[in-house]
């Protein structure tokens, strides 16, 4: 067999070309599983971003409430001691 007259010979000369998928198909179905892998990932961020958007907000109210149990006890009756009468001295 001459191989320009025989295409069958010359792909079979060729390894990997009759293998039942196209490189290309091979290139795309490996993309495909890429993608699903990266949105797999992607779900799993957006799901941590969720719960930490959670923990920040009940940070930013308990901060927010200790905040205003202390300017309640500034307000508060309790003098400074700089403005504190001495104890008298026996």
């Amino acid at each position: 067999g001459n191989n320009a007259t025989n295409p069958r010979v010359s792909l079979e000369a060729q390894p990997g070309l009759l293998t039942g998928k196209t490189k290309m198909e091979n290139e795309i179905t490996d993309l495909q599983i890429r993608l699903t892998h990266q949105e797999a990932t992607l779900e799993e961020l957006n799901q941590v971003i969720i719960q930490q958007q959670k923990s920040i907000d009940q940070l930013t109210h308990a901060v927010s409430q200790v905040n205003e149990r202390m300017r309640s006890m500034a307000d508060s009756n309790i003098a400074d001691p700089s403005q504190e009468t001495p104890p008298p001295h026996y």
